[in-house]
């Protein structure tokens, strides 16, 4: 099929979609645990294995679907991932009639996992394809958002659904949501084809696979490593407030949207600057100082609070405050760009690949931060929480590659000239 250049922002919708709604699936089921726990007849203990075996099945799956996208095509993948993840949701509405054992509901969410951890890989090789270099920056930045919109909207609709009707509700919505992204995709997704010169160097990109390049790797474990300060933000922040500065709820549900929404916007502005400055690189590494420093000043000031029994002064939570927004925001900006650079090293031919090897890094991280952070916290104090992410953040400054030298060059001459 010939290229139309406007087709592209179609795709990207595709993806956003795509990402949006097994995002909302994967961060509105926790939201629902209250209503699971009492629908479903759980202790705290099968609460847990039940949501936490949605992400594992997500980390297990990420790598093989990623070989398959850049095996089969970004269409094939995204088409099957989707449909079957909507069929299996379906599947768990009708057993819900019915409340079935902790290891029915379990094994049904494992499977939710496996299948739709597939638009990971095969929107963001699709993004890749589609849009040159100068533009990726952007259109991955903006398809990174989807994930903490789908948050969003799983948070505010999968517990309504729980509480005024029931658990059929609730699985049927998540499965409509990715249908809805397939039915998308089946109109808007497909393969660019290439002139013969473009896709010469498309196919050149890279002949070896992104599993055995350590450069890739490098950036996986530097994504997966920023990941915990935000995933420690996203599972304790709230906690953190209520028992540490005893703040009210809303109050602490204000500052947690205000990370959000800095969040999302600082993920689309960093890929624009960075798409006309053409230095993701020294982004990146600005972005890892400054969280270190703004996590560094974080665990500084909540440690001094409690050690002079300041933490529920006005001071001391307002100063808190303001820290734990700029720190939130800081870590978060980063997505997009990073994950550019990731597809980027590999190759848009191998981009599947690596996007599903940070990806599944991401996921390993997400189940280790809530342990961890409740272990150090238990044994340390919230302080110690906050120092630990700065250290976190710290360990990728050597990860990320280097500055490139014409970037340098560009930088050290519009200094002489200014």
């Amino acid at each position: 099929m010939t290229v139309d250049n406007g087709h592209r922002w179609k795709v990207l919708g595709v993806g956003v979609a795509a990402n949006a709604s097994f995002s909302s699936v994967v961060g509105g089921l926790p939201a629902t645990a209250v209503y699971m726990r009492a629908t479903y007849q759980l202790d705290n203990s099968e609460l847990g294995l039940v949501l936490g075996v949605l992400g594992l099945g997500i980390a297990i799956s990420e790598i093989p679907w990623g070989l398959l996208t850049d095996r089969w095509g970004d269409r094939p993948v995204l088409l099957t991932g989707l449909l079957s993840s909507g069929i299996a949701l379906l599947i768990l509405a009708m057993l819900a009639s019915y409340a079935p054992t902790v290891v029915l509901l379990a094994m049904g969410l494992f499977v939710v996992g496996l299948l739709g951890s597939s638009v990971n890989g095969a929107s963001g090789r699709a993004i890749m394809a589609w849009f040159k270099e100068g533009e990726r920056g952007l259109a991955m930045s903006i398809r990174q958002t989807a994930v903490p919109g789908g948050y969003a909207l799983g948070a505010i609709v999968l517990p309504y659904l729980a509480y005024t009707y029931g658990f059929v509700e609730v699985f049927t919505a998540s499965a409509l949501f990715c249908l809805i992204a397939a039915l998308f995709a089946g109109f808007w997704l497909y393969e660019p084809d290439f002139s013969n010169s473009a896709a010469k160097k498309q196919s050149m990109e890279t002949s070896a696979s992104p599993l055995k390049d350590l450069r890739v790797w490098r950036i996986v474990l530097a994504i997966g490593l920023l990941c915990a300060p935000q995933f420690a933000i996203l599972t304790y922040a709230a906690v953190f407030f209520h028992d540490f500065s005893k703040l009210d709820i809303t109050l602490i549900s204000t500052t947690l949207a205000i990370i959000q929404v800095g969040a999302i916007v600082s993920r689309i502005w960093s890929g624009r600057w960075t798409d006309k400055n053409k230095n993701r690189r020294a982004y990146l590494k600005t972005c890892a100082w400054l969280s270190t420093l703004t996590f560094l000043a974080l665990g500084t000031v909540v440690s001094a609070a409690g050690f002079y029994g300041l933490s529920e002064t006005a001071l001391a939570s307002g100063l808190i405050i303001g820290v734990m927004i700029i720190a939130g925001i800081s870590v978060s900006a980063w997505h997009g760009v990073a994950y550019t650079e990731l597809a980027t090293l590999a190759g848009a031919s191998r981009a599947g690949t690596a996007l599903a090897m940070g990806n599944t890094c991401v996921f390993v991280v997400l189940f280790a931060t809530p342990i961890a952070a409740s272990s150090l916290m238990t044994h340390f104090s919230w302080g110690v929480v906050w120092l630990a992410a700065a250290f976190c953040v710290l360990l990728t400054v050597p990860l990320f590659p280097r500055v490139e030298k014409s970037y340098v060059r560009r930088l050290l001459h519009g200094r002489q000239a200014g």
